[in-house]
């Protein structure tokens, strides 16, 4: 009986273990801050301006769902911390509770949503290529004999070989540590194209010293629901993030955000992105959602 009453005292304790590292609320309450996980080089969703400061789509909804907690714990001069995330560890600093809230260009798929959970979908994206304006690239099957670059910790080039399409192409894959790394690789001639977000393209044409000198082409490769991300079984958590996001969506501050950061001129060189709403990313904003990449028509 002692036996069975440890045993048992034990897995009680290992249970609440685990429920308190799942309560976000809790530890955000404890530390008096909200702790944001964001990139460097994936505008217009999130990056930097230079001056130590992060800015952008995904960014902005993140502070508005910050004001949400605050208002839950009733803790009006809660802070908010930014930490820089890179693709290779966003999710295993959101599932060890470095940070609360991942708020960047994360796609939303079944294999991630076993280790984390996301947010209505607030972005969606086409999976495509950019290349020099002059290099002659149209298509997916022109990457035949090329240099393809991507980003370490990202699924573009999987989805490419896939592609029926790219799956007869023969293309070296080259790799940057971080989107701007790899859009580099094409400015400098050491990769013939960068496989991407299309966002992400745009953002990083806009800002490059001569944006004329790109353009993104070829068909989609994949259409994928980006999302704000955060730890899984975490119910009181879950409620707050999505209820804020799900109130900007009734209340058209999603749309308004929107059109600040893809159709208006964006820092730091002032220039837009010029991306319209897709039809996919209105019917996720009219019926708020977290379904995968998988749910999507390909």
């Amino acid at each position: 009986m002692k036996r069975t009453m440890l045993a048992l005292a034990a897995v009680l304790a290992v249970g609440l273990a685990h429920a308190q590292a799942n309560d976000s609320l809790t530890k955000i309450k404890a530390a008096g801050k909200v702790v944001i996980g964001t990139r460097d080089s994936s505008a217009p969703l999130a990056y930097t301006t230079g001056d130590g400061k992060y800015t952008g789509y995904h960014v902005e909804i993140c502070n508005r769902i910050v004001d949400a907690i605050k208002a839950e714990l009733k803790m009006p001069n809660l802070g908010t911390d930014y930490t820089l995330v890179t693709s290779q560890n966003r999710i295993p600093l959101v599932v060890n509770g470095t940070v609360d809230l991942e708020c960047g260009s994360t796609t939303n798929n079944k294999a991630r949503q076993q280790q984390v959970a996301f947010a209505p979908t607030t972005y969606v994206t086409n999976v495509r290529i950019a290349v020099k304006a002059n290099s002659g690239i149209t298509s997916i099957a022109q990457l035949d004999g090329k240099k393809v670059a991507t980003t370490t910790g990202t699924t573009s080039v999987q989805l490419l070989r896939k592609h029926e399409r790219g799956a007869n192409a023969k293309f070296d894959e080259v790799f940057g540590k971080d989107h701007a790394d790899s859009f580099l690789l094409v400015e400098t001639g050491r990769a013939d194209a960068f496989v991407m977000d299309d966002n992400i393209l745009a953002g990083l044409i806009v800002n490059a010293k001569n944006p004329a000198d790109f353009k993104i082409v070829g068909e989609s490769i994949s259409e994928e629901p980006i999302a704000i991300m955060y730890r899984k079984d975490d119910a009181g958590f879950k409620k707050v993030v999505d209820g804020a996001v799900t109130s900007m969506m009734k209340s058209g501050e999603i749309e308004k955000l929107y059109n600040k950061w893809f159709m208006g001129p964006i820092p730091p060189r002032n220039m837009s992105v010029n991306m319209a709403m897709t039809a996919s990313l209105k019917e996720a904003i009219a019926h708020p959602n977290d379904k995968p990449a998988e749910d999507y028509k390909k």
